[in-house]
């Protein structure tokens, strides 16, 4: 087992002794998709790093579902997903800078230049956003990194 699952599982333990509903709720929820995502296809058990993209699909299902009660006027229902969210976010490790971004960013562009033997353009975009997102290893969200590529390569 992961060290990240078995933190979660004692995290659930304590929220649960402390009747901590909301955590308690997040915490099953959580260990709920992970043990899905084992049991899916051919059982495997999950390392750190995929229990690190689970816990960043949940984060964003939940600003999702937020984003859409919001436009629909529920706002408690949009309260409770974002509270759900910020506890998931407690087992996402520091998010990047700006500047950290930027400098990921440069150094995924000179590794693929130098691979291409070519100036990077747009059309490296998949290149480039595929070295960055290993490189950022969960530090920083989808949306803003592939902006910030865009950015800098238009």
């Amino acid at each position: 087992m992961s060290d990240l699952k078995k933190k979660i599982r004692e995290d659930l333990t304590t929220s649960m002794k402390a009747r901590d509903k909301d955590t308690t709720g997040t915490l099953r929820m959580l260990l709920s998709a992970l043990t899905q995502e084992e049991t899916t296809g051919a059982k495997h058990e999950l390392t750190d790093e995929d229990v690190l993209r689970i816990i960043a699909r949940e984060i964003k299902k939940r600003r999702e579902s937020a984003e859409i009660y919001t436009q629909n006027g529920r706002e408690e229902l949009a309260s409770a997903e974002l509270k759900e969210a910020s506890i998931l976010e407690a087992y996402q490790p520091a998010q990047l800078s700006d500047d950290e971004l930027e400098a990921l960013i440069d150094d995924s562009i000179a590794e693929i230049s130098q691979a291409t033997g070519e100036e990077v353009t747009m059309k490296h975009m998949g290149q480039v956003m595929k070295a960055a997102t290993g490189k950022a290893a969960g530090q920083v969200d989808g949306k803003r990194l592939s902006t910030a590529v865009k950015s800098r390569l238009s």
